[in-house]
Protein backbone atom coordinates (compact mmCIF):
# COMPACT_ATOMS: atom_id res chain seq x y z
CA UNK A 1 0.00 0.00 0.00
CA UNK A 2 1.35 3.41 -0.99
CA UNK A 3 1.01 6.62 0.99
CA UNK A 4 -0.63 9.51 -0.96
CA UNK A 5 1.31 12.79 -0.75
CA UNK A 6 0.59 16.10 -2.51
CA UNK A 7 3.57 18.35 -3.27
CA UNK A 8 3.40 21.85 -4.76
CA UNK A 9 6.17 23.24 -6.95
CA UNK A 10 7.08 26.23 -9.10
CA UNK A 11 8.44 25.60 -12.64
CA UNK A 12 12.12 26.04 -11.83
CA UNK A 13 15.10 23.76 -12.40
CA UNK A 14 15.74 23.49 -8.66
CA UNK A 15 12.48 21.55 -8.36
CA UNK A 16 14.36 18.79 -10.19
CA UNK A 17 14.84 16.45 -7.23
CA UNK A 18 11.10 16.44 -6.47
CA UNK A 19 10.10 16.01 -10.12
CA UNK A 20 12.67 13.29 -10.84
CA UNK A 21 11.76 11.48 -7.60
CA UNK A 22 8.25 11.10 -8.99
CA UNK A 23 8.90 10.64 -12.70
CA UNK A 24 11.75 8.13 -12.28
CA UNK A 25 9.91 6.09 -9.66
CA UNK A 26 12.10 6.84 -6.63
CA UNK A 27 9.06 7.99 -4.65
CA UNK A 28 7.07 4.90 -5.56
CA UNK A 29 10.00 2.73 -4.47
CA UNK A 30 9.74 4.39 -1.06
CA UNK A 31 6.02 3.57 -0.78
CA UNK A 32 4.78 7.04 -1.75
CA UNK A 33 2.08 7.96 -4.25
CA UNK A 34 3.05 11.56 -4.97
CA UNK A 35 0.88 14.02 -6.85
CA UNK A 36 2.84 17.04 -8.08
CA UNK A 37 0.91 20.30 -8.41
CA UNK A 38 2.43 23.06 -10.54
CA UNK A 39 1.86 26.58 -9.20
CA UNK A 40 2.75 30.02 -10.54
CA UNK A 41 3.51 32.05 -7.39
CA UNK A 42 5.27 31.49 -4.08
CA UNK A 43 2.33 32.88 -2.13
CA UNK A 44 0.14 30.14 -3.62
CA UNK A 45 2.62 27.45 -2.65
CA UNK A 46 3.05 28.85 0.88
CA UNK A 47 -0.67 29.24 1.51
CA UNK A 48 -1.62 25.79 0.23
CA UNK A 49 1.13 24.20 2.30
CA UNK A 50 0.10 26.13 5.39
CA UNK A 51 -3.58 25.18 5.23
CA UNK A 52 -2.91 21.55 4.37
CA UNK A 53 -3.77 21.38 0.67
CA UNK A 54 -0.15 20.34 0.17
CA UNK A 55 1.69 17.88 2.42
CA UNK A 56 5.06 19.19 1.26
CA UNK A 57 6.39 21.80 -1.13
CA UNK A 58 9.28 23.04 -3.21
CA UNK A 59 9.68 26.31 -1.32
CA UNK A 60 11.93 29.33 -1.00
CA UNK A 61 14.15 28.73 2.02
CA UNK A 62 13.39 32.18 3.54
CA UNK A 63 9.63 31.58 3.23
CA UNK A 64 9.96 28.48 5.40
CA UNK A 65 11.73 30.61 8.01
CA UNK A 66 9.29 33.52 7.73
CA UNK A 67 6.33 31.17 8.09
CA UNK A 68 7.85 29.64 11.22
CA UNK A 69 8.38 33.13 12.69
CA UNK A 70 4.99 34.47 11.62
CA UNK A 71 6.53 37.18 9.44
CA UNK A 72 4.41 38.67 6.66
CA UNK A 73 1.64 36.09 7.09
CA UNK A 74 0.16 33.63 9.55
CA UNK A 75 2.55 31.69 11.76
CA UNK A 76 2.85 28.07 10.67
CA UNK A 77 5.99 26.24 11.81
CA UNK A 78 7.80 24.56 8.91
CA UNK A 79 10.63 22.02 8.85
CA UNK A 80 13.07 21.56 5.98
CA UNK A 81 14.72 18.11 6.10
CA UNK A 82 16.18 18.37 2.58
CA UNK A 83 17.82 21.13 0.52
CA UNK A 84 16.54 21.01 -3.07
CA UNK A 85 19.24 23.34 -4.33
CA UNK A 86 22.13 25.62 -3.49
CA UNK A 87 22.65 28.62 -5.78
CA UNK A 88 20.95 28.51 -9.19
CA UNK A 89 19.91 32.17 -9.35
CA UNK A 90 21.32 34.85 -11.61
CA UNK A 91 20.98 38.60 -12.07
CA UNK A 92 19.82 39.44 -15.57
CA UNK A 93 19.54 42.98 -16.92
CA UNK A 94 18.24 44.61 -20.08
CA UNK A 95 20.74 45.27 -22.87
CA UNK A 96 20.43 49.00 -22.13
CA UNK A 97 21.21 48.63 -18.43
CA UNK A 98 24.03 46.21 -19.18
CA UNK A 99 25.58 48.75 -21.55
CA UNK A 100 25.21 51.49 -18.95
CA UNK A 101 26.91 49.40 -16.26
CA UNK A 102 29.72 48.37 -18.60
CA UNK A 103 30.30 52.01 -19.56
CA UNK A 104 30.89 52.83 -15.88
CA UNK A 105 32.83 49.67 -15.05
CA UNK A 106 36.32 49.84 -13.61
CA UNK A 107 37.58 46.28 -13.30
CA UNK A 108 36.45 42.74 -14.03
CA UNK A 109 32.85 42.47 -15.33
CA UNK A 110 32.46 39.25 -13.30
CA UNK A 111 33.57 40.94 -10.06
CA UNK A 112 30.35 41.81 -8.17
CA UNK A 113 32.04 44.66 -6.30
CA UNK A 114 33.13 46.25 -9.58
CA UNK A 115 29.63 45.98 -11.07
CA UNK A 116 27.97 47.19 -7.86
CA UNK A 117 30.16 50.31 -7.89
CA UNK A 118 29.39 50.80 -11.59
CA UNK A 119 25.67 50.46 -10.85
CA UNK A 120 26.02 53.15 -8.18
CA UNK A 121 27.45 55.49 -10.80
CA UNK A 122 24.59 54.66 -13.19
CA UNK A 123 22.04 55.36 -10.45
CA UNK A 124 23.69 58.68 -9.59
CA UNK A 125 23.74 59.76 -13.23
CA UNK A 126 20.08 58.86 -13.68
CA UNK A 127 19.13 60.84 -10.60
CA UNK A 128 21.14 63.85 -11.78
CA UNK A 129 19.45 63.66 -15.17
CA UNK A 130 15.97 63.43 -13.66
CA UNK A 131 15.34 59.87 -14.94
CA UNK A 132 13.02 57.45 -13.21
CA UNK A 133 14.69 55.04 -10.76
CA UNK A 134 15.67 51.65 -12.12
CA UNK A 135 13.08 48.92 -11.49
CA UNK A 136 14.33 45.44 -10.63
CA UNK A 137 12.24 42.31 -10.22
CA UNK A 138 12.57 39.63 -7.56
CA UNK A 139 10.32 36.72 -6.76
CA UNK A 140 9.11 37.43 -3.22
CA UNK A 141 9.91 39.73 -0.28
CA UNK A 142 11.10 36.70 1.72
CA UNK A 143 13.37 35.31 -0.97
CA UNK A 144 17.03 34.74 -1.58
CA UNK A 145 16.58 36.73 -4.78
CA UNK A 146 15.57 39.80 -2.76
CA UNK A 147 18.46 39.41 -0.33
CA UNK A 148 21.03 38.64 -3.03
CA UNK A 149 20.04 41.70 -5.07
CA UNK A 150 20.13 43.87 -1.95
CA UNK A 151 23.45 42.46 -0.72
CA UNK A 152 25.10 43.08 -4.10
CA UNK A 153 23.73 46.59 -4.64
CA UNK A 154 24.36 47.77 -1.08
CA UNK A 155 27.99 46.63 -1.24
CA UNK A 156 28.49 49.24 -3.97
CA UNK A 157 26.65 51.97 -2.11
CA UNK A 158 23.22 51.62 -3.74
CA UNK A 159 20.37 51.75 -1.21
CA UNK A 160 17.83 49.17 -2.43
CA UNK A 161 14.96 51.02 -0.77
CA UNK A 162 15.83 54.59 -1.77
CA UNK A 163 17.82 54.40 -5.00
CA UNK A 164 15.92 51.77 -7.03
CA UNK A 165 12.50 50.12 -7.09
CA UNK A 166 12.25 46.45 -6.19
CA UNK A 167 9.05 44.74 -7.36
CA UNK A 168 7.70 41.22 -6.83
CA UNK A 169 7.07 39.09 -9.93
CA UNK A 170 6.35 35.34 -10.22
CA UNK A 171 9.30 33.58 -11.89
CA UNK A 172 7.46 32.68 -15.14
CA UNK A 173 6.51 36.37 -15.65
CA UNK A 174 10.03 37.78 -15.36
CA UNK A 175 10.99 37.51 -19.01
CA UNK A 176 7.84 39.15 -20.37
CA UNK A 177 8.23 41.97 -17.85
CA UNK A 178 11.79 42.58 -19.05
CA UNK A 179 10.79 42.36 -22.72
CA UNK A 180 7.95 44.86 -22.16
CA UNK A 181 10.19 47.33 -20.36
CA UNK A 182 8.33 47.00 -17.06
CA UNK A 183 11.59 46.13 -15.31
CA UNK A 184 15.24 46.91 -16.09
CA UNK A 185 16.50 43.65 -14.66
CA UNK A 186 15.71 40.83 -12.26
CA UNK A 187 17.08 38.12 -10.03
CA UNK A 188 15.42 34.76 -10.59
CA UNK A 189 16.19 31.06 -10.69
CA UNK A 190 16.83 28.92 -13.74
CA UNK A 191 15.69 28.59 -16.44
CA UNK A 192 14.24 32.11 -16.74
CA UNK A 193 17.57 33.96 -17.00
CA UNK A 194 18.55 31.74 -19.93
CA UNK A 195 15.15 32.19 -21.55
CA UNK A 196 15.63 35.99 -21.46
CA UNK A 197 19.08 35.64 -23.07
CA UNK A 198 17.83 33.26 -25.75
CA UNK A 199 15.06 35.71 -26.66
CA UNK A 200 17.59 38.55 -26.89
CA UNK A 201 15.87 40.66 -24.21
CA UNK A 202 18.38 40.17 -21.39
CA UNK A 203 22.02 39.66 -20.49
CA UNK A 204 23.17 37.68 -17.46
CA UNK A 205 25.29 40.00 -15.35
CA UNK A 206 26.07 37.65 -12.45
CA UNK A 207 25.53 34.12 -11.30
CA UNK A 208 24.51 34.25 -7.66
CA UNK A 209 27.55 32.10 -6.93
CA UNK A 210 29.58 35.26 -7.69
CA UNK A 211 27.85 36.90 -4.73
CA UNK A 212 27.53 33.97 -2.31
CA UNK A 213 29.60 30.81 -2.70
CA UNK A 214 26.88 28.63 -1.15
CA UNK A 215 23.37 30.06 -0.94
CA UNK A 216 20.52 27.90 0.36
CA UNK A 217 17.86 28.43 -2.27
CA UNK A 218 14.92 26.00 -2.18
CA UNK A 219 13.99 23.43 0.42
CA UNK A 220 11.60 20.53 0.69
CA UNK A 221 9.22 22.18 3.15
CA UNK A 222 6.84 20.30 5.42
CA UNK A 223 4.52 21.57 8.14
CA UNK A 224 6.06 20.72 11.49
CA UNK A 225 2.88 19.14 12.89
CA UNK A 226 2.49 16.95 9.78
CA UNK A 227 6.12 15.86 10.01
CA UNK A 228 5.68 14.90 13.65
CA UNK A 229 2.57 12.85 12.87
CA UNK A 230 4.08 11.23 9.78
CA UNK A 231 7.78 10.60 10.48
CA UNK A 232 7.95 7.57 8.20
CA UNK A 233 6.55 9.55 5.26
CA UNK A 234 9.04 12.36 5.90
CA UNK A 235 11.93 9.90 5.93
CA UNK A 236 10.63 8.29 2.73
CA UNK A 237 10.43 11.72 1.05
CA UNK A 238 14.01 12.49 2.04
CA UNK A 239 15.24 9.16 0.69
CA UNK A 240 13.33 9.58 -2.59
CA UNK A 241 14.65 13.12 -3.07
CA UNK A 242 18.17 11.99 -2.21
CA UNK A 243 18.02 9.18 -4.78
CA UNK A 244 16.73 11.64 -7.34
CA UNK A 245 19.47 14.18 -6.56
CA UNK A 246 22.14 11.51 -6.97
CA UNK A 247 20.59 10.52 -10.31
CA UNK A 248 20.48 14.14 -11.50
CA UNK A 249 24.11 14.79 -10.61
CA UNK A 250 25.37 11.93 -12.82
CA UNK A 251 26.47 13.60 -16.08
CA UNK A 252 25.29 10.64 -18.17
CA UNK A 253 21.73 11.22 -16.88
CA UNK A 254 21.52 14.96 -17.60
CA UNK A 255 19.90 14.65 -21.04
CA UNK A 256 17.17 12.38 -19.67
CA UNK A 257 16.60 14.68 -16.68
CA UNK A 258 16.38 17.72 -18.95
CA UNK A 259 13.79 15.94 -21.08
CA UNK A 260 11.69 15.07 -18.01
CA UNK A 261 11.83 18.63 -16.69
CA UNK A 262 11.02 20.11 -20.11
CA UNK A 263 7.55 18.54 -20.20
CA UNK A 264 4.69 21.10 -20.29
CA UNK A 265 3.26 19.94 -16.96
CA UNK A 266 6.69 20.27 -15.29
CA UNK A 267 8.83 23.30 -16.29
CA UNK A 268 7.76 23.61 -19.89
CA UNK A 269 10.82 25.11 -21.58
CA UNK A 270 13.29 23.69 -24.08
CA UNK A 271 15.29 20.74 -22.77
CA UNK A 272 18.54 22.26 -24.04
CA UNK A 273 18.07 25.29 -21.79
CA UNK A 274 17.55 23.00 -18.79
CA UNK A 275 20.55 20.83 -19.58
CA UNK A 276 22.77 23.92 -19.85
CA UNK A 277 21.55 24.90 -16.39
CA UNK A 278 22.30 21.48 -14.90
CA UNK A 279 25.73 21.48 -16.54
CA UNK A 280 26.51 25.01 -15.28
CA UNK A 281 27.24 26.12 -18.84
CA UNK A 282 25.07 29.12 -19.65
CA UNK A 283 24.79 31.50 -22.54
CA UNK A 284 25.05 34.90 -20.84
CA UNK A 285 24.63 37.20 -23.84
CA UNK A 286 22.43 37.20 -26.94
CA UNK A 287 25.65 37.13 -28.99
CA UNK A 288 26.22 33.57 -27.78
CA UNK A 289 28.95 34.20 -25.18
CA UNK A 290 29.12 31.21 -22.82
CA UNK A 291 30.14 31.11 -19.20
CA UNK A 292 30.76 28.00 -17.13
CA UNK A 293 30.64 27.57 -13.37
CA UNK A 294 30.84 24.35 -11.39
CA UNK A 295 28.92 26.12 -8.60
CA UNK A 296 26.07 27.54 -10.69
CA UNK A 297 23.51 25.08 -9.28
CA UNK A 298 24.24 22.34 -6.74
CA UNK A 299 21.41 19.81 -6.53
CA UNK A 300 23.06 17.13 -4.45
CA UNK A 301 26.80 17.21 -4.81
CA UNK A 302 29.23 18.75 -2.31
CA UNK A 303 26.82 18.10 0.55
CA UNK A 304 24.27 20.49 -0.94
CA UNK A 305 21.23 18.41 -0.01
CA UNK A 306 21.92 18.37 3.73
CA UNK A 307 20.26 21.34 5.47
CA UNK A 308 22.72 23.69 7.18
CA UNK A 309 21.36 25.80 10.09
CA UNK A 310 24.10 28.38 9.44
CA UNK A 311 22.42 29.07 6.09
CA UNK A 312 19.13 29.62 7.92
CA UNK A 313 20.88 32.04 10.30
CA UNK A 314 22.25 34.03 7.34
CA UNK A 315 18.78 34.31 5.83
CA UNK A 316 17.34 35.44 9.17
CA UNK A 317 20.13 38.04 9.44
CA UNK A 318 19.02 39.47 6.08
CA UNK A 319 15.46 39.71 7.34
CA UNK A 320 16.74 41.74 10.27
CA UNK A 321 19.04 43.86 8.09
CA UNK A 322 16.22 44.88 5.77
CA UNK A 323 13.61 45.57 8.43
CA UNK A 324 11.46 42.49 7.96
CA UNK A 325 12.17 41.24 11.48
CA UNK A 326 13.49 42.46 14.81
CA UNK A 327 16.48 40.59 16.17
CA UNK A 328 16.01 38.29 19.14
CA UNK A 329 17.97 35.24 20.27
CA UNK A 330 14.75 33.21 20.37
CA UNK A 331 13.88 34.14 16.79
CA UNK A 332 17.39 33.19 15.65
CA UNK A 333 17.01 29.84 17.40
CA UNK A 334 13.66 29.28 15.69
CA UNK A 335 15.09 30.22 12.30
CA UNK A 336 17.99 27.78 12.65
CA UNK A 337 15.64 25.03 13.82
CA UNK A 338 13.74 25.15 10.50
CA UNK A 339 16.70 23.49 8.76
CA UNK A 340 16.76 19.90 10.04
CA UNK A 341 19.98 18.01 9.31
CA UNK A 342 18.94 15.54 12.03
CA UNK A 343 15.93 14.41 9.98
CA UNK A 344 18.13 14.19 6.87
CA UNK A 345 20.75 12.11 8.68
CA UNK A 346 18.19 9.81 10.30
CA UNK A 347 16.40 9.13 7.00
CA UNK A 348 19.64 8.24 5.24
CA UNK A 349 21.22 6.39 8.15
CA UNK A 350 24.16 8.77 8.44
CA UNK A 351 26.10 9.70 11.52
CA UNK A 352 25.75 13.17 12.99
CA UNK A 353 28.65 15.35 11.92
CA UNK A 354 29.48 13.18 8.93
CA UNK A 355 29.00 16.25 6.71
CA UNK A 356 30.84 19.07 8.43
CA UNK A 357 30.59 22.58 7.03
CA UNK A 358 33.43 25.08 6.84
CA UNK A 359 33.73 28.06 9.17
CA UNK A 360 31.98 30.24 6.58
CA UNK A 361 29.16 28.21 5.10
CA UNK A 362 27.93 31.14 3.01
CA UNK A 363 31.04 32.73 1.49
CA UNK A 364 29.78 36.23 0.67
CA UNK A 365 31.89 38.42 -1.65
CA UNK A 366 31.72 41.43 0.70
CA UNK A 367 31.71 41.94 4.46
CA UNK A 368 33.16 39.79 7.22
CA UNK A 369 33.04 36.02 7.46
CA UNK A 370 29.52 35.20 8.62
CA UNK A 371 29.26 34.05 12.24
CA UNK A 372 25.84 32.55 12.98
CA UNK A 373 26.39 33.25 16.69
CA UNK A 374 27.09 36.96 16.17
CA UNK A 375 24.30 38.41 14.06
CA UNK A 376 24.75 41.85 15.63
CA UNK A 377 28.41 41.90 14.64
CA UNK A 378 27.53 40.83 11.13
CA UNK A 379 24.94 43.59 10.71
CA UNK A 380 27.20 46.24 12.25
CA UNK A 381 29.66 45.70 9.40
CA UNK A 382 27.23 47.12 6.83
CA UNK A 383 26.35 50.79 6.46
CA UNK A 384 23.17 50.32 4.42
CA UNK A 385 20.17 48.59 5.93
CA UNK A 386 16.73 49.01 7.47
CA UNK A 387 17.09 47.51 10.94
CA UNK A 388 14.09 47.98 13.17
Amino acid sequence: MTRPVRIGFIPLVDAAAVIVAVDKGFATAEGLDVTLVREVSWSNVRDKLNIGLFDAAHLLAPVAIASSLGLGHVKVPIVAPFNLGLNGNAITVSPALHAAIMSELEGDPFDPMATALALARVVAARRKGGAEPLTLGMTFPFSTHNYQLRFWMAAGGVDPDDDVRLVVLPPPYMVDSLANGHVDGFCVGAPWNSVAVDLGVGQILHFVSDILVRAAEKVLAIRQNWSEKNPDAVAALVRAASSAAEFIEQPQNRAEVAHLLAQPERIGVDADVIQRTLDGRLKISPDGTLRESSRYLLVGREGAARPDPVQAAWLYAQMVRWGQASFSPDALKTAKSVFRPDLYDAALGREKGEHAYGPDAVGAFAGPVFDADDIAGHLAAFQIGRRK
